[in-house]
């Protein structure tokens, strides 16, 4: 019968750096896109429970480590300054129907009903406002989301 070593015992390994990121961190290209990203943290960390992560070199949000807004520039070549917000069922659908030229379905996320909302021309901060609140809501626990 072997001898088995106390967990205790057990040899540990260094565990390795994580590696850097693909996609780094980049400064905002002009005035609008960094007031864009000012307004948009101040609206989202004054949300219970909010913290500011980065992935892909962009800004993005989240409540108990779900990810509710995503901060995006030009993805992919796209033109647009926008956010990408976790909706409700049917609101994506509702949004981006009332209002073609300001919202619209993202990709990788608009399948799981994800809503874009453009952040460039005319912004209607209120509206972005309200979506943001709106993910928080179905991400927060009930009673930060109840605090707000």
């Amino acid at each position: 019968m072997p001898i088995r070593k106390p967990p205790s015992a057990k040899r540990r390994t260094a565990r390795a750096e994580p590696p850097a990121s693909r996609h780094p961190a980049r400064e905002p290209r002009n005035r609008g896109e960094a007031a864009a990203i000012k307004r948009l943290r101040a609206i989202c960390l004054a949300l219970p429970g909010v913290t500011e992560s980065e992935a892909h070199g962009r800004p993005c949000f989240a409540v108990r480590g779900k990810t509710i807004v995503m901060f995006m520039d030009n993805h992919h070549g796209d033109g647009r300054l926008a956010i990408w917000c976790k909706a409700p069922p049917g609101a994506q659908a509702m949004l981006v129907e009332s209002d073609p030229a300001r919202y619209f379905v993202p990709p990788y996320l608009g399948p799981r009903g994800w809503v874009g909302a453009r952040l460039d021309g005319n912004v209607d901060w209120r509206a972005v406002t309200a979506c943001v609140e709106e993910a928080h809501q179905m991400s927060a626990p009930r009673r930060a989301a109840a605090r707000r």
